[in-house]
């Protein structure tokens, strides 16, 4: 009988047990039972496992080549499989951000944001700040560094019909509305991410304008540093719809 791989069926372990810690996360989530944040960090311990049972695999592919005498090939399979299956995913993930600053409050009015109400400082689970620039006063300059093209929307319809379009537009986007102020010419509302279930506060401010109206954003993660530009994607989107509508 031959030897058994060690090493490859230690591969095959870790991998299996990346893949149940990177799918239990996001279900630990939905189901209310973890924070957020704690399963963002399951899956990068996920992926910590995944990159050891890659190197295993690789290893025990070595090792229980025809000439070895050894078994278990096909366990140091399922190690360097489920090892490039997270990595590619980690990796999907961080592309995704492309080049995007480390911040998570971005706003279309750098020297003017609008401002969040008090219902939004004490929302839930929020550990970061609301007051701009939330994350360091080196904020504004990463951001215009990081999305130079981010400012305001003209548009030349009057400031009620404007705040009326916005209120579509955010929920045309699947955000939750929690205000709508039509003396203020405000909206808060909120978006959570589909997978880890972040949740982002927005404000969305109109003002007259000689032409029109003037549109303002500022889209803040209620936890967490850096955002993988989640936010200023957001507030793009917002803009585009307007823009389009």
């Amino acid at each position: 009988m031959s030897e058994r791989s060690r090493v490859a069926a230690i591969s095959a372990g870790f991998g299996v047990t990346a893949v149940v810690i990177a799918l239990l996360g996001p279900v630990l989530i939905l189901l209310g039972l973890i924070a957020p944040l704690m399963g963002f960090t399951s899956f990068a311990l996920a992926a910590l496992l995944g990159i050891i049972s890659l190197v295993l695999g690789i290893i025990g592919l070595l090792r229980t080549r025809k000439s070895s005498g050894r078994s278990g090939r096909e366990r140091a399979w399922v190690g360097v499989g489920t090892g490039v299956a997270l990595i590619l995913v980690l990796l999907n993930g961080i592309s995704s951000g492309g080049s995007a600053p480390p911040i998570h409050d971005v706003t279309t009015s750098i020297d003017d944001p609008p401002a969040f109400s008090d219902a939004v400082r004490n929302a839930p689970g929020r550990a970061n700040g609301v007051d701009y620039p939330d994350g360091g006063p080196s904020v504004p300059d990463q951001q215009r560094n990081g999305f130079p093209d981010l400012g305001s929307l003209q548009l030349s319809e009057s400031p009620a019909d404007v705040l009326e379009r916005c209120r579509e537009a955010a929920e045309s986007l699947g955000w939750t509305v929690t205000l709508v102020d039509a003396e203020a010419l405000r909206i808060e509302a909120y978006d959570t991410t589909s997978v880890f279930r972040f949740v982002d506060d927005i404000v969305v401010r109109v003002r007259p304008s000689r032409t029109g109206s003037v549109v303002d954003l500022r889209s803040n993660s209620r936890v967490g540093g850096g955002d993988l530009g989640a936010n200023a994607a957001r507030i793009i989107a917002f803009l585009e719809i307007l823009q389009n509508s």
